[in-house]
């Protein structure tokens, strides 16, 4: 990071001069973190979407040229050529394991993988119908309860132990909520697959028969965990660093993340998706659909279009069509009525001169949908999914905002208009 002082703000008849930082990629900042002191004012950003919150290492978005980089690699190359453990050494350590590096860590998250046992008792307090993200938050936060060992922040190995815990649990917390609400057996996780096979076993197979994991799925399965594994200063990622930067343990920080995971406008954007294709039904309807999304009285929107970062294609969404058609292939599905109105509808997309001209490209929640409908579950799953791939960028994030020297608790401030000082007033003369 370099830095120059270049900025000028003209506040009534005096200028005031602030810095200007330069990451390595990336737009340039002002460094206003005196402003309030120099100028008394504040600065008003709703949703913060002109705001950098931190100095980070970990994620680029270049959203007009449509790039995603782990710490500088292409979203591309890691999803084609690694996999989701080697994405997380990356994520976490900053570099790409060597080949000891890559063994040590799978093997210290395999064994880390099952539970505590009295935490199968957590679960019967749910009510049998319970939304599994509900599950999910109420157990994750109830980590802290069970491995309070590795919740001291201060401490460098407590960290790094919980760390590798909660990447090891979270795939067996999940299919442990899948199980549940739909009344089988909790299924223990077996050392002897890699992360994305396990975590299919142990949400499809049942005790009364063998359940054999197929490659092109659990490939398909840890290409979608890499691809949602971190996504910069997302609702999420900030709801973690910003509770973690009041130096709540990582176990609580993870449920936060989760929490706000869930809200529709973040982690069910594909669900979304998958509703309205199932809304449109055929292809032959989409352009009276087409009129509608056009239409600004018509409150039916196209969902899995457009994205709050990316202006551009989203680099996910190409490889997460890909992964599409070989799911589907793998498993026999032809004509599946859904692919058939998602590839005609992205077509007209690509092409219609109004989503052309108001960017409105595919997002990864136009295919995702599609893709683990057809893995086998349901749709209420598919944002946990989401919490399980993204667990290991929030932890990092985590990691980088505890260790920074900088860091100070999350205060943002606010533009008061309520009322005015008032003097209170007995209630007899109200």
């Amino acid at each position: 990071m370099t830095t120059e002082q270049a900025a000028q703000f003209a506040v009534g008849s005096e200028t005031v001069d602030y810095e200007v930082m330069h990451g390595t990629e990336g737009p340039s900042v002002v460094n206003i973190a005196s402003f309030y002191k120099d100028t008394g004012m504040f600065t008003y950003d709703p949703g913060f979407t002109s705001t950098a919150s931190c100095e980070s290492k970990i994620t680029y978005i270049d959203g007009d040229k449509g790039v995603l980089l782990y710490r500088g690699y292409p979203i591309e190359q890691l999803a084609e050529h690694g996999d989701f453990l080697e994405s997380c050494y990356l994520l976490l350590y900053g570099e790409l394991p060597t080949m000891d590096q890559k063994q040590d860590f799978v093997n210290r998250v395999t064994y880390h993988t099952m539970i505590h046992e009295q935490m199968n008792r957590f679960f019967s307090g749910f009510r049998r119908d319970a939304h599994p993200m509900a599950v999910m938050v109420g157990c994750v936060g109830a980590l802290s309860a069970f491995y309070h060992d590795s919740t001291d922040i201060h401490d460098p190995q407590a960290r790094e132990i919980a760390s590798i815990r909660m990447v090891a649990k979270m795939p067996t917390i999940a299919a442990m909520a899948y199980k549940y609400t739909i009344g089988q057996p909790f299924v223990y996780p077996s050392n002897d697959l890699d992360y994305s096979a396990n975590f299919l076993r142990m949400c499809f197979a049942v005790p009364c028969e063998e359940y054999k994991v197929n490659p092109v799925l659990a490939r398909a399965m840890d290409r979608i965990f890499i691809l949602h594994a971190d996504h910069e200063q997302n609702a999420s990622t900030s709801t973690v660093r910003l509770a973690g930067s009041s130096g709540a343990n990582p176990f609580a920080c993870i449920a936060a993340g989760i929490a706000c995971l869930w809200g529709p406008s973040h982690g069910g954007a594909n669900e979304a998706a998958l509703n309205m294709l199932e809304q449109i039904g055929t292809a032959d309807k989409i352009p009276e659909y087409i009129e509608r999304a056009k239409d600004k009285d018509d409150p039916f929107r196209l969902m899995g279009f457009g994205h709050r970062v990316y202006k551009n294609y989203d680099p996910r969404a190409r490889i997460m069509q890909k992964t599409c058609h070989e799911v589907l292939g793998e498993l026999g599905i032809k004509d599946d009525p859904l692919l058939e109105v998602a590839m005609e509808l992205e077509k007209i997309a690509l092409n219609d001169e109004y989503f052309v001209e108001k960017k409105l490209y595919p997002n990864i929640d136009f295919y995702s949908g599609i893709t683990l409908r057809a893995l086998g579950f349901p749709t209420t799953m598919f944002t946990v999914l989401f919490a399980l791939a993204r667990t290991v960028g929030w932890i990092a994030q985590w990691k980088e905002m505890v260790e920074d020297p900088s860091q100070r608790i999350g205060r943002p401030r606010q533009l008061y208009t309520g009322a005015p000082k008032r003097d209170y007033m007995p209630i007899a003369q109200r």
